[in-house]
């Protein structure tokens, strides 16, 4: 490609755009191009014998950038200025080799980049006092006092958070992206649901912050505060009480900091915990569901659990009543497991769907409704077993801790800069 290929400067592109090209092949057959002419037939020197020179060889992928449109433009302004091209080779080497690494508080020792990079979906720095313990109650009861159900406060809540992914540490709840394009009209997320409750705490976060001054509260922290107060009131009404905590000091992103495009491959095609499933999707409901729970970190105790808790809740996408086997919404109870655990209860597939009718054993009259996903709980032989622990009859207190404790890790995922 080059007669310097140990050093770094722009011949590479002095070579493509100084010579016109042929079609040959390759020893073996394959496409390539060459200087017209015989050009340059001395002008790359041999890999191993110093006494040899080659001509510079081009495949098609190099001589689409001399002659794509596109990528000929992107190409010439390269080879005019070296500097920019210099610079756009370390950035873009950087973000290859620092992908996953997730927001720039992650980066460590003094050749960390001084300015957060717009791939790493940056967020504001805190730069106003956090609410405290009398604020954060205040909060919660202001959020409870409003006209959503604990339903739809903690949907909004897992909307936000559980787009986190463990694999590259992008999404989570810290930025409120949730309000921003695109996740905001996501199928998953209930778009029309999801906007009126985050209308609410917009307006909370108003009176708040002109009440408090200089206090502020961020709509981040509101929508996890939100979803956490409706947990923590669920598990009340359950009769097992147990509070939740909350950590504030998230901020709010803003759509320049956002790359709307690359933040639409964290769609989820499907969430278990939500019952959600997009059209056309090929592998096992199921399997899917094992994929978000690992996407967040969770083990397959805290996957359990939280999936019997949301059901309980009823915080399917759509609120579909597939799983959802109790008729109190507002009380985190065993209900799920109860009923998944039920022998008097005959599972039938409904003729073309991917649901099942809980039929009554001995009266044939259909109970419930359920996916493969809530199903799974009481035909896999692991998840049988943690199911079998929440279905007891004196587990109430213990699901209701391991839900709340399973809640908080999936709402702090995102929470990097608080780690040591």
């Amino acid at each position: 490609w080059t007669p310097t290929p140990i050093k770094w400067d722009s011949s590479y592109l002095d070579t493509l755009f100084g010579h016109e090209w042929e079609q040959t092949t390759s020893p073996a057959g394959a496409i390539q191009f060459v200087p017209a002419g015989g050009a340059a037939s001395d002008a790359v020197p041999d890999a191993h014998n110093p006494e040899r020179r080659h001509q510079p060889i081009m495949f098609t992928t190099d001589l689409a950038l001399r002659t794509d449109p596109s990528y000929e433009k992107i190409a010439r302004r390269f080879h005019a200025d070296p500097d920019l091209f210099a610079d756009a080779f370390a950035r873009a080497w950087f973000k290859l080799t620092h992908r996953d690494m997730g927001p720039h508080c992650r980066g460590l020792g003094a050749e960390v980049p001084k300015e957060p990079l717009l791939w790493q979906d940056p967020v504001p720095a805190v730069d106003h006092p956090l609410v405290d313990d009398a604020d954060v109650a205040s909060l919660k009861e202001t959020i409870l006092a409003s006209d959503h159900s604990l339903t739809a406060l903690v949907k909004a809540a897992w909307a936000s958070a559980a787009s986190y992914r463990d694999t590259d540490k992008r999404g989570g709840a810290n930025g409120a992206r949730v309000a921003l394009d695109p996740q905001k009209e996501w199928a998953v997320n209930d778009p029309a649901e999801l906007t009126a409750v985050l209308a609410t705490l917009a307006e909370i976060k108003a009176d708040f912050d002109s009440a408090q001054a200089p206090k502020k509260v961020s709509i981040a922290d509101l929508i996890v505060l939100a979803g956490t107060a409706a947990v923590e009131r669920a598990t009340a009404n359950g009769g097992n009480a147990v509070a939740a905590p909350f950590t504030p000091g998230r901020t709010d992103a803003t759509d320049a900091m956002t790359d709307a495009e690359s933040f639409a491959v964290l769609e989820p095609k499907a969430d278990g915990f939500r019952n959600y499933m997009a059209a056309g999707q090929m592998r096992q409901p199921s399997e899917l569901l094992v994929d978000r729970a690992q996407m967040l970190g969770l083990t397959a105790p805290e996957m359990t659990v939280l999936l019997g808790g949301m059901r309980a809740l009823g915080a399917n996408t759509g609120d579909t009543a597939h799983g959802v086997f109790g008729a109190e919404m507002d009380q985190l109870s065993t209900v799920f497991f109860d009923t998944v655990l039920d022998r008097t209860l005959e599972w039938v597939a409904m003729e073309g769907t991917t649901t099942y009718e809980g039929k009554d054993r001995a009266t044939g009259d259909v109970r419930y409704t359920a996916t493969q996903v809530d199903l799974v709980f009481g035909s896999n032989s692991q998840l049988r077993a943690i199911s079998e622990v929440y279905g007891c009859d004196d587990a109430g207190p213990k699901f209701a801790r391991d839900f709340v404790a399973a809640w908080t890790k999936v709402m702090m995922n995102d929470r990097f800069e608080l780690v040591d």
